[in-house]
């Protein structure tokens, strides 16, 4: 008797097969067909990202830019190839993007800063207002490691490395000190009130032309700035390259002070005089007071 119901049933399930057997190819050609939809779409994915990158990076753009556009790219690839292969499948796409729009709000609403942060990454990548390898200040100043999607990671002169959310920094001001290759040094040079004018200007001169990191055709500017409370402070102002500016700066502070101590022109510190004015009644009366108490003899 089970065996009946086995061959019965065996029976029944070939005669259903043979009565959709044109139903079954069409969804197993479909299947196939998505099958391969998405392999080539993947392929064809990454080749567009390598050929974008390579492209990219031979017009000398800069790495991370090259890196996160061939990625977006490649990622929009491939969300298009899966929406294709639903489709070749008989499912809706339009139910899918309308599902996949409202969850994107859904999730938009609960990862608000989060997206901010991408938004902001965007613009950072499209506009470049600085590059992996700059120093620059955002708040926090440190070398720039890299860029990424959500955060831009510094390393501080220290040492010590900063992961910073990329919407505080696109909502600041960024200082970028590696960007132009020549910077510009300023110093204030304080002299004493008896110091020659014309013979400081002329010492200072003499120090940055001795110079031969600074970049004389830029300009040099050395003028008489302020007269301070205790002392007269001179500006001198020149340009060099942007990988020699702190080093110029030490040598030509040191070399300031040396000129001016061998010509002994002085550099003042601040002073203060006090003067002490003694109420003369009131001096009478401690000399009363100390007569009285016997401590002092009366005069004669």
């Amino acid at each position: 008797m089970e065996d009946l119901n086995v061959v019965n049933g065996i029976n029944n399930a070939g005669g259903w097969l043979v009565r959709n057997q044109a139903l079954l190819l069409s969804y197993a050609v479909n299947i196939v067909a998505a099958i391969a939809i998405i392999i080539i779409g993947m392929i064809v994915a990454r080749i567009i990202s390598n050929t974008l990158n390579k492209v990219l990076i031979a017009r000398h753009i800069d790495a991370t830019v090259a890196d996160f556009l061939s990625a977006l790219v490649r990622y929009g690839v491939i969300a298009f190839t899966l929406i294709a292969a639903l489709g070749r499948v008989g499912v809706q796409t339009a139910s899918v993007i309308a599902v996949l729009g409202a969850a994107g709000l859904a999730i938009g609403l609960a990862l608000q800063g989060s997206l901010a942060n991408l938004a902001a990454g965007v613009l950072l990548v499209t506009f470049r207002p600085f590059r992996t390898g700059d120093f620059i200040d955002i708040g926090i100043m440190g070398t720039v490691q890299n860029v990424q999607i959500f955060s831009t990671t510094l390393k501080s002169a220290d040492g010590k490395i900063v992961v910073v959310p990329n919407g505080k920094i696109i909502a600041g001001n960024i200082v970028n000190f590696s960007r132009e290759p020549v910077r510009r040094n300023e110093f204030i040079i304080g002299v004493s009130y008896d110091a020659d004018v014309d013979e400081v200007l002329k010492l200072l001169r003499e120090v940055v032309d001795a110079e031969p990191r600074v970049l004389q055709d830029m300009g040099v500017q050395i003028g008489l700035n302020e007269l301070g409370a205790s002392s007269v402070n001179f500006v001198v102002r020149c340009w060099s390259k942007a990988g020699d500016l702190q080093d110029v700066y030490w040598d030509l502070m040191k070399n300031f002070k040396r000129t001016l101590d061998a010509h002994e022109i002085g550099i003042p510190y601040p002073q203060m005089d006090v003067h002490l004015h003694h109420d003369k009644a009131a001096q009478m009366q401690q000399a009363e007071q100390k007569i009285s108490a016997g401590t002092l003899p009366k005069p004669e």
